[in-house]
């Protein structure tokens, strides 16, 4: 069970990011994903049935959500909520220092919790 969020990072398992649970409800799961330069797929767009708001705790990501011109460039600190069903993908993530994300997903639709 995880402690710290910027503690005991995950080695990367062939390059993958790594998602941590730190806590999962019915309707809420909030989780840690390290990452360490990975992106979406080329034209490859995630589409969620549930909320998520994503806070950047250590690195660097571009965030793009769908109908936006520009990408958003999240520094330390930065955060967002991502609508469900917001298409949206990541562009790019720093790779040093890793990146580490909080991501708290809500709003179940049918109040039950999907992995």
């Amino acid at each position: 069970m995880l402690s710290n969020l910027l503690r005991d990072l995950p080695a990367s398992a062939n390059g993958a990011e790594t998602f941590d649970d730190v806590l999962l409800r019915t309707d809420l799961k909030i989780e840690r994903i390290v990452s360490t330069g990975q992106a979406s797929p080329p034209d490859f767009w995630y589409c969620q049935p549930q909320s998520e708001w994503v806070l950047i705790l250590q690195g660097a990501a571009g965030l793009q959500l769908e109908g936006e011109a520009q990408e958003r460039v999240l520094q330390v600190g930065d955060f967002v909520n991502i609508p469900a069903q917001c298409r949206h993908r990541v562009n790019w993530t720093r790779a040093e220092p890793p990146t580490i994300w909080l991501a708290v997903h809500y709003e179940y639709p049918d109040g039950e919790r999907r992995e």
